[in-house]
């Protein structure tokens, strides 16, 4: 993977935290809004606002997402509790 666009960066993140729900927007011009749901329920699990982005990114740029996505989730939620593939 070269670079990828904004929206393609979301399709990569829903699939890497599926079964979870994945949507995220872009609420500045270098930073987006995240959030992971229950799909059965649609219940927020987590949102994260200011996340580092930018409408066209590398592989290393979508990495630290989902590591940044992760790290906020896994302090609150006990990994044994979290099914993630």
């Amino acid at each position: 993977m070269n670079k990828v666009t904004f929206p393609n960066a979301c399709q990569l993140m829903r699939w890497h935290f599926h079964p979870l729900g994945f949507e995220a927007s872009m609420d500045a011009p270098s930073s987006m809004v995240a959030r992971l749901f229950d799909r059965a329920t649609g219940e927020t699990i987590i949102a994260i606002a200011a996340l580092p982005c930018a409408t066209v990114m590398n592989a290393p740029d979508v990495e630290r997402i989902i590591e940044a996505i992760e790290d906020e989730l896994e302090s609150f939620i006990p990994p044994q509790t979290l099914k993630v593939c």
